[in-house]
């Protein structure tokens, strides 16, 4: 999402303030929507959480409102969307209030602005972030928990040669399901791992992927498609299949995960509310019997991972 093109297009900011105790269920919902113009803002000093969404105009912002709205409970809210219109200075300097530079590992996750001044260690290796993606930044616990299985499997698994002669078409080392904006499958390639395949069912989101691709200099490493979980697995296979989606949607989709992960490898799966993880680990017990299975969690979300025998 790039608004500001030489500060030219002006920023409308809608604000709807949450109710007490209902900031899992909206940012589940938030997560199942998949529109990066939306966020959470909290004020922990405060104890208040807002859903927040930046738009280049008034008729942008309103039709935006109206989509969104449906999914959300009525005793969710608390009051009605406001809609301001934000100086460009603000909007800048909010993505660099919100955006911080962060790594794990040898990997880091750096703000596009602070490339000239950020230092990277010897060996490490960055990822560039566009500031006006807020969806796909690596803020969110469910890619932060994605992130840290995604180093620990290329510090496991690093890259051979027959690996990178593999061709898109078959054995990948790394595909990313539902790849939004495309920092999975990027910080694969970033950790070594090729070739990588991403594919999103949302037509946007594989556009802003391939466009965050080339700002990192690695297109020639991921290719990037539109397609449901049944099509773009179908006939395709990987060392590891992250899978950062919800809960129902991995039970639905269970069996086309488990049959595309080749043998030793690893399945990913996170966008898993805590309270949700039984039910999701029963699932896949089901579809992958034998595979070794275990869990993480960071704050309310949590992930598994499965990994399946020779």
């Amino acid at each position: 999402m790039r608004l500001l093109e030489g500060g030219a297009v002006p920023v409308i900011e809608c604000k709807v303030h949450l109710a007490p105790g209902t900031e899992s269920s909206v940012e589940a919902m938030m997560a199942a929507f998949e529109d990066p113009r939306w966020t959470l803002r909290e004020d922990r000093l405060r104890g208040q959480t807002w859903i927040v969404g930046y738009f280049s105009g008034s008729k942008e912002a309103r039709s935006a409102w109206k989509i969104l709205a449906p999914g959300l409970e009525r005793v969710w809210l608390d009051g009605s969307p406001e809609f301001s219109r934000l100086p460009d200075t603000d909007w800048k300097e909010s993505y660099k209030r919100h955006f911080k530079a962060w790594h794990l590992g040898r990997l880091h996750w750096v703000p596009e602005w602070k490339r000239s001044i950020y230092r990277v260690p010897p060996g490490d290796s960055v990822v560039l972030l566009d500031p006006g993606m807020a969806f796909g930044t690596g803020n969110h616990a469910t890619t932060r928990l994605c992130c840290r299985r995604l180093s620990e499997f290329a510090r496991r698994h690093p890259q051979d040669a027959a690996g990178k002669g593999r061709a898109w078409s078959d054995t990948s080392r790394v595909i990313d399901v539902g790849c939004g904006s495309g920092i999975l499958a990027i910080s694969a390639v970033k950790l070594g791992l090729s070739p990588v395949l991403g594919f999103d069912n949302d037509p946007v989101s594989v556009r802003v992927s391939r466009e965050n691709a080339a700002l990192n200099g690695v297109s020639g490493g991921i290719s990037f498609f539109r397609a449901g979980v049944t099509g773009g697995l179908s006939g395709r296979s990987a060392d590891l299949i992250l899978a950062n989606i919800l809960a129902n949607v991995l039970i639905r989709f269970a069996d086309d995960l488990v049959r595309a992960v080749t043998p030793r490898g690893w399945l990913v799966l996170s966008g898993i509310l805590v309270d949700e993880l039984p039910g999701v680990r029963r699932r896949f017990r089901m579809a992958a019997p034998g595979w070794r299975i275990d869990s993480r969690s960071l704050r309310e979300w949590a992930d598994l991972r499965l990994i399946r025998p020779r």
